[in-house]
């Protein structure tokens, strides 16, 4: 089993920076991120292989976030820059053997998510 915390969630001002963090100790697959706002769908943000490389991004964020592994197989951050009201969520860290299951679409393990909102 492996357990995923997440931390960096915050308040910012639009056009502002946020850094999430998930640390995935000793997963070796594709570890990412997906949000979901309320009343909306659930949507993959990125996701990235457990060397580091490969990284996916969804089309929304792609430009303004990035996704990086630091010490391969632990911590998974996403730097995310230029933030817009529309990007307000929760976040949740995710992981899975395919991109698409760390983009959220059927993850092996989930965090408990961290909450950004922009204003």
């Amino acid at each position: 089993h492996v357990q995923l915390v997440e931390s960096g969630g915050d308040s910012v001002q639009a056009g502002g920076s946020l850094r999430l963090s998930c640390t995935a100790s000793g997963y070796r697959y594709f570890v990412g991120w997906f949000r979901q706002a309320p009343g909306k769908e659930r949507e993959g943000v990125a996701a990235i292989w457990a060397t580091g490389d490969f990284p996916h991004y969804g089309n929304s964020v792609k430009g303004r976030f990035t996704i990086s592994r630091i010490n391969a197989n632990e911590t998974v951050t996403l730097q995310m820059d230029n933030l817009k009201p529309e990007d307000t969520a929760m976040y949740y860290c995710a992981a899975g053997v395919a991109a698409r299951d760390a983009l959220g679409f059927n993850p092996e393990y989930r965090g408990q998510g961290t909450q950004v909102t922009v204003s």
